[in-house]
């Protein structure tokens, strides 16, 4: 199992001070101290850093321009992998070829580390842009079909009944070839089963929900998979799944670094989101039902480790850190995406976390992962072996 990164930047009210200034001062700060760590994870050898594309997100994603990042970082990094996590497609978000123009330039410009996934966003900002929600999966693909399309041909021209583009040659194309490979994100387990069917990777999250849904979801995308009509040139058949992740050398400083506080910060701003745009149109006894922790939160019946304690994020030591990651490969996961940088965790304990995980824990992940694959062919060639005894004795 590969260690990414997400990052979606994080700016995290009360801002210092008041408006014009205090939003600018603190998203300045929020880009530069945010560069500076994926620097340092491209160094320690994370495989990917994934930047997620929002917009109007107060708060929580002040990012909604990912491909300018990816660009900036394809210029000071060196290995790392740049992930489009996602690039919303419906066509009311941006056009096709604009897509087609970003992944490929960044593509370009890192020498082929481009890595190009594919969302529909949330109603909130479905609505903003005007985009035709219960047509959303249907655009989505057809979308991808068309960014495919000026990537592969030389000139590309299309008649459609969500497009209409005339013959052009659509600049740069990728520098790999066909080109990058695509990923599809996914909440739930029907939007994994078309991820799956699409022969995309599986890009979805487990934060604050138990690892047995996290594998069922995953079942059901390999099963997916099996019949798979690839969307794109590159068939992808990888498992993505991003949480909260925080690596110390001691748990002491889990409360000088508001650790807990910010992992609690998250799952309410991610709660009162939801039940804001998403479940607006629901009872208030089904809201409760639907993120029941609030109302124990103000009841002061639960506690925040909970989420530790029960594998939902991944948070500790190194060593309590790996076992950790290895229950995570267990179920399937072939890429654990680390949300370092939450809430209000200082700038230099996220540092030190992708330190720990850079020299203490992926280490020991590759010197397990590469026994587990030297035991399974040594198991693949005892099995042919036995295969072509049996053969010659029935001979």
């Amino acid at each position: 199992m590969d260690l990414s990164l997400l990052y979606e930047f994080d700016v995290p009210q009360p801002w210092a001070g008041e408006h014009p200034w205090g939003q600018r001062t603190e998203e300045r700060r929020v880009y530069k101290e945010n560069i500076e760590q994926i620097v340092l994870a491209d160094k320690v050898g994370f495989d990917t850093v994934w930047l997620v594309e929002h917009h109007f997100r107060e708060n929580r994603s002040h990012m909604p321009c990912n491909e300018a990042v990816l660009g900036a970082l394809s210029q000071i990094t060196d290995r790392i992998k740049l992930g489009f996590g996602v690039s919303l497609m419906p066509h009311e978000f941006v056009h096709p070829a604009r897509v087609a123009e970003k992944v490929a330039t960044v593509d370009v410009l890192s020498r082929g580390r481009a890595v190009w996934g594919m969302g529909r966003s949330t109603p909130m900002e479905q609505i903003a842009f005007g985009v035709d929600i219960p047509a959303s999966k249907d655009k989505m693909k057809a979308a991808a079909r068309t960014v495919v399309g000026m990537w592969e041909q030389e000139y590309y021209e299309e008649d459609s009944e969500y497009l209409k583009f005339p013959k052009r040659m659509v600049t740069p194309k990728p520098y790999q070839y066909p080109h990058p490979p695509a990923w599809m994100a996914a909440a739930t387990e029907s939007s994994a089963t078309m991820a799956g069917e699409n022969g995309c990777g599986l890009l979805c999250f487990s934060i604050m929900q138990p690892l047995d849904k996290l594998a069922s979801i995953i079942k059901t995308y390999r099963a997916a998979q099996e019949t798979a009509v690839p969307l794109t040139g590159v068939h992808t058949n990888k498992v993505g799944v991003y949480t909260l992740v925080h690596c110390a050398e001691s748990r002491d400083s889990f409360a000088t670094n508001r650790v807990w506080e910010s992992m609690w910060w998250w799952y309410e701003g991610l709660a009162k989101f939801h039940l804001k745009w998403e479940m607006a149109h629901l009872s208030d006894e089904q809201k409760a039902d639907a993120f029941p922790l609030l109302e124990a939160k103000v009841r002061n019946d639960f506690d925040i480790e909970r989420f530790d304690q029960e594998d939902m994020v991944i948070a500790g030591t190194p060593d309590e850190c790996l076992q950790k990651f290895l229950r995570w490969e267990e179920i399937g996961v072939d890429q654990l995406l680390c949300y370092l940088n939450f809430g209000y965790l200082p700038h230099e304990a996220v540092m030190k976390s992708i330190e720990l995980l850079g020299t203490r824990v992926m280490p020991e992940l590759q010197k397990r992962g590469a026994s587990r694959a030297a035991a399974s062919l040594g198991q693949r060639i005892g099995d042919t072996e036995r295969e072509l005894r049996s053969d010659r004795q029935a001979a």
